[in-house]
């Protein structure tokens, strides 16, 4: 994988048989999360998805193989952990929600374009031990700043048809994605699968929450508990993301 080459990159990859059926798995099931994205507020419909991350660990280590280690399972616990309180503390809302503010829009976008562009390019940028995990949060990012786009796009689309697709927030989309694309093939090339997947569904899943709650206005828990539960689960993502990838010590003896 070259991020010079993306072409004959992308073509490399899909020879690959895992990888090719892989693909074809996250196209299906990224046509059910547009639709449930009609139809639900973001926030909602990213903390439900989020359970998926559950599983990730067990398939990794009976199925593929993986070696996980005592810091790598307790960092996808936190995660899950962390997502699941976001879960059960988000109010449940009535309808697709999909009118946004557009300055919350722009900015929203605009900032978290910018940090993913930044984490893609951190290898050149200076000395790093961990680029998978860094291209791997970088790919989650932007995962979570392609939802916010295709979330926006679902009004004008449901009320206009084919029509609405005329948007700006197309083309946000759509290099967001490429962008996802590349950094995720890379950061699972150059680290371990567990972090890097781990970091990527964990950044992708709270950015599109955040997303919801900023330019969406999606509900949040207006009690005192709920408010610090929702914190406490933010935490806990944070610390996480600090444990999963493998100590800087490992690493090196490793290389």
């Amino acid at each position: 994988m070259s991020l010079s080459h993306p072409v004959r990159s992308a073509v490399g990859l899909f020879r690959s048989k895992w990888f090719a059926i892989g693909m074809l798995v996250a196209l299906f099931a990224w046509c059910l999360h547009v639709f449930a994205l009609a139809l639900a507020p973001l926030s909602i419909v990213q903390a439900v998805i989020s359970g998926g991350l559950v599983f990730l660990t067990v398939l990794a280590e009976r199925w593929f193989g993986f070696n996980v280690g005592t810091r790598q399972w307790a960092g996808v616990g936190f995660t899950a952990l962390g997502l699941v309180l976001l879960a059960v503390t988000l109010p449940h809302g009535e309808g697709a929600n999909s009118s946004y503010s557009l300055a919350a829009m722009v900015a929203f976008e605009s900032a978290l374009l910018v940090v993913g562009t930044v984490l893609v390019l951190s290898p050149q940028l200076g000395s790093h031990e961990h680029h998978g995990v860094m291209l791997g949060m970088a790919a989650g990012i932007l995962f979570g700043v392609s939802d916010v786009a295709i979330k926006a796009l679902t009004g004008p689309v449901g009320t206009e048809g084919v029509t609405g697709l005329l948007s700006p927030w197309l083309i946000t989309c759509i290099i967001a994605s490429v962008l996802a694309f590349y950094a995720s093939a890379r950061g699972l090339q150059k680290g371990e699968a567990v972090p890097v997947i781990t970091l990527t569904s964990a950044a992708a899943n709270v950015s599109a929450i955040s997303g919801g709650i900023i330019v969406f206005g999606d509900p949040m828990p207006n009690d005192p508990l709920g408010i610090i539960v929702q914190c406490f689960a933010f935490v806990l993502v944070i610390v996480a993301a600090a444990l999963t990838p493998a100590p800087l010590r490992a690493a090196r003896a490793t290389a």
